[in-house]
Order: structure tokens, then sequence, then C-alpha cells
């Protein structure tokens, strides 16, 4: 399904250049264009449904007249003259064919795995050169800046060259491995490679052909089809086990980096747990702190991961280009606890505080649309819906799932949710449409005793709620000092969207239904 066009009939294309999002079963992936041209003809509408391989868009030189294409023209005249079909779902093939690469032989390189991914690492790999790939074999572990997951063949033959190693980094596009008949010698293709699937030098045709047909893709390289899975596995100082085997580990509390794997390239398996003798001891030895001699200077490098290279990109550019102000309140949490208590009393229910903040800023955003914002170059989008991120804390940095329409479910659907995404967070098993699309974010440091902090903007948001903690502490009610409860809250808003007096109101709402709670049931 076609969810959006980012290009329209007459725009001129760059290779690289973002045509649409495509929905999948899976998700909805940026695809990209193969071709330079100009757009000379959209197929299916955004919101249209096709079969894979239906024609998706035309892309030629500037005036060109396409009408025999879309007349469905398949004359050796018109195709030996200007016409290049391009199916995409085999784009690595065509790229190929059209300069020469000997028959059968597939390129692979690094593939775009998330939105905002620009390079991947490569955690394992799961088959070794002169294996025989099928179509759907798992090639590698791919580690990304949100998670690690499955990269799958989308192609059959034997595994010729692998072009990183196990921890290499590389760019999207980069030469990841080459597949093709066995015995074909690849090493001037490895040698030579250029991004954009280019053969070598000596081997490579001119290309004669002009317009480009594409056809709507499978979920290869261009629309990628991901698969999150755990890493708990030992190579190169990571852990691999399968998720029983590491749900059977958490609830035993055996430490998984005294397990010794079974499965395939070592991965841990139920029967390893199942027989797993325990050590002296089963406690992380990242919780023993480093002996360092008295008066010897020491450290430690730790190499940044793809996560955390994307938090300090995004995050300095939201920094740098968003104006931040703060807003800064105090509220009265009397009701709130006792709501809470009253919730909780009901058979198999359990909220959290963060979970009611969740529900009443998603009620609040509803009545005020420009702190539930997004700015561009051009214009302002005013959401009317209301998607909150909710960011979690994991070991390589920070993640913020997603949970969508929260104005809409109910706070025990809200803490299901909540509960469920933080679990995935800090097992890596987050999808990617599980953490996009957020229009407001929260970040609770409360739980650490934080009593008031700063965050800065996820963007492309137009505000981030920053919540401490509860905090007993004498407070002045009908001019007498009586003891209280009450929580710090900071609004960190982009000035260019959300004027002072607009983000104040927002806080006035959201102090309605923070301090009378069973307002959000009405």
């Amino acid at each position: 399904t076609v969810a959006s066009w980012l290009k329209k009939v007459g725009d001129k294309i760059e290779e690289g250049d973002i045509l649409a999002e495509i929905e999948t079963d899976k998700a909805t992936m940026e695809f990209e264009s193969f071709n330079e041209g100009f757009l000379l003809h959209i197929g299916i509408e955004e919101g249209g449904t096709a079969k894979v391989d239906t024609l998706l868009a035309i892309i030629g030189e500037e005036g060109e007249d396409i009408s025999d294409l879309l007349n469905g023209s398949d004359s050796e005249e018109v195709k030996e003259d200007s016409i290049d079909v391009v199916a995409v779902s085999e784009a690595e093939e065509s790229s190929e064919s059209e300069v020469g690469l000997p028959e059968g032989v597939i390129v692979v390189t690094m593939p775009r795995l998330s939105d905002t991914m620009e390079e991947g690492t490569v955690a394992t790999w799961l088959k070794n050169i002169g294996d025989a790939i099928e179509e759907g074999d798992i090639l590698a572990e791919i580690e990304t800046d949100k998670a690690t997951m499955e990269f799958e063949s989308f192609q059959s033959g034997t595994l010729l060259y692998i072009g990183l190693n196990e921890g290499d980094s590389a760019k999207v596009d980069a030469l990841l491995a080459i597949i093709g008949p066995a015995g074909t010698d690849i090493s001037n293709i490895a040698k030579n490679f250029k991004v954009g699937v280019e053969a070598p030098e000596d081997v490579k045709s001119e290309p004669k052909k002009e317009t480009h047909k594409v056809n709507l893709p499978k979920e290869s390289e261009s629309v990628s089809k991901p698969t999150v899975v755990v890493t708990t596995s030992t190579s190169n100082g990571r852990i691999f086990a399968s998720p029983l085997a590491k749900k059977m580990a958490e609830e035993k509390g055996i430490n998984l980096a005294q397990v010794n794997g079974s499965g395939e390239n070592g991965r841990i398996v139920k029967k390893d747990i199942e027989n797993f003798t325990p050590l002296v001891s089963t406690q992380s030895s990242a919780l023993v702190a480093k002996f360092v001699p008295s008066g010897q200077e020491d450290f430690d490098e730790v190499p940044n991961s793809n996560m955390r290279k994307a938090i300090a990109k995004n995050l300095a550019k939201s920094k740098f280009s968003a104006p931040h102000y703060y807003l800064n309140v105090e509220f009265d949490m009397e009701n709130a606890m006792a709501f809470r208590g009253q919730y909780n009393s009901l058979p198999d229910t359990k909220i959290s505080y963060n979970d009611m903040i969740v529900k009443a800023c998603s009620l609040a955003l509803r009545q005020h649309p420009q702190v539930n914002s997004q700015w561009f170059d051009d214009r302002m989008q005013l959401n009317n819906h209301v998607h909150i991120g909710v960011a979690v804390a994991v070991p390589d940095g920070l993640l913020v799932p997603v949970v969508k329409f929260a104005n809409e479910q109910s706070l025990t659907q809200i803490g299901a949710a909540v509960k469920e995404y933080a679990g995935k967070a800090r097992n890596k098993k987050l999808a990617l449409d599980e953490m996009e699309g957020s229009t407001f974010t929260i970040s609770n440091l409360g739980m650490f005793g934080i009593e008031s902090f700063t965050s800065i903007i996820n963007q492309p948001n137009s505000a981030i709620l920053s919540v401490g903690a509860i905090v007993s502490k004498p407070v002045v009610k009908d001019g007498a000092v009586v003891p209280g409860n009450t929580m710090k809250l900071t609004l960190a808003c982009d000035h260019r969207t959300v004027d002072g007096a607009t983000g104040s109101l927002f806080l006035q709402t959201l102090k309605g239904y923070i301090e009378n709670p069973v307002t959000m049931l009405v």
C-alpha cells in the first residue's frame, strides 16, 4: 500500500531520493529511487494497494512520450531504443546486469533497516563463505541505531564473499556480501565495488536506457523486512540466545554470560539453560567495580554504538535547530494518589502514575493541538491524533516506543501498552512501527528520585514533558501549613510552534486532569 508520495509528477529525481512510503505487512518503509530523471507517471495513488510488481511509477527524460508504456506496448523496438524495465523487487539483479556483472552474481549491500539508520554494524554472521544460501535464509544480524535485526537473503546461491567482519561498521549501501554460483571468480568485483552496486570498471558496459518503469517492490533492501531478535550470545563480547532461553534465564536468575550455547553459531537454547550448572556466582560482572591501584590513572574505551551515535546526532540537531524554552510547574498529587489507590483496588488492575500522566497529556493535547504539532520549513502541522512517545532507558541509551491514539485508550490499556513496550525496548525487540509517529513525548525520571529536570525535544515533536518524583513536603492550604505531596513537571517547547502562552494554557489543562483525575474518566 502506498502510504504517501514524497515526489509528484514532474519532479526531478536523483538516485537515492525517497519516492514514496510503502506500507507492507510488517512496517511502513521508505522506498528509494535507483534511477535519475523526471517522475513522469504515478501508477498507484496514496492509499492504493496492489500486488508486488504492479506498475508503481515511470521515470524518464522530461517531456518524454510514455504512452506506449501506459498502453502496455512491449515491442522490441521500444525496448531496444529507450526502455529499461526495472523490477525493484530485484533491484540488485537489474543494476548488476545493466553494468555487466557475471550471470547469477548478486551484490548484497548494507540495508537501511530503520528510518534513521545511516550505518550498521555486523553483530554476527550466521553463514560462512561457501555455504549454500536459500531465499529467506538469515545471513547476518545487523545492529542499527535502534535494535539488532536479522537480515534475510532475497536470493539463492552460494556465499562467495563477506565484505564486513563481525563487529565492523559501514554506511548504508556499503558492500556486505556477494552471492552467486559456486566457484565464480568475484575478486575483481569486490576490489572495485562502489556504492550504487557498480561492477568493476573493466566489465562495465555503457547503459543505453534512460526511461525506467518502477514496479511495486517486494520487501528487499529498498523496503526492508527486519525481524528484531534478542541479542544474547557470546561473539565479540555479545550474547545471543533464543527468546525462550532468555526468558528461562531471567526466571532462574542465570547470567547468560556464563552459559555455553549449543545452538547454531553458539546460540544459547532451551536445553543449555535446563542443563546449566551455576559457577561461583550468577551476579553480573558488570556490577563489580574495576580494581585500580591507588595513585594510578586508568580508563576504558568503549566504542560508540550505532544507537549512541544516533542519539548524539538527533539530540544535537534538536537542541541547536529548535529554540527551546522551559515552563516549570508543581502539581498537588493528593487526589492523584488517592485515585490510583482506588483504581488499583479493582481486580486484575494496576496502573502507574506515569500511565495517568500519559492519559492526562493525551486529553490535554486534543484541546491544544499547537502543542501537538510539528514544524516544517514551509508549514506547521497541527495533529488531530495523539501518539505519545514514552522514553525508556536501555543499556545502550534511550528508546521511545509510541502509544498510538492514547486519548482513545483507557488507563488500563495505556498501562498494558507501556509495560509491553518497555519490556520490548529493554530486550531490543521493538518493531520499527512501534517507535515511529510520536506527536508528543514524556520522559519520567521520578522513579530514580529526580525531583526536577529538563529534556531535549524529540523532533519532529514540538514539546516534551519531563516528570519528576512525587515529594512529601509541607504545603500551604487554606492559609495553614499542612503535610502534602507534590510533583514537579517541566515542559520543553519549540518556540517556533509553541508560544509561552500556548504552553501555559496546556499546562493549566493538564493540571486539571492530574489534580482531579476522575475527570479523565468522564
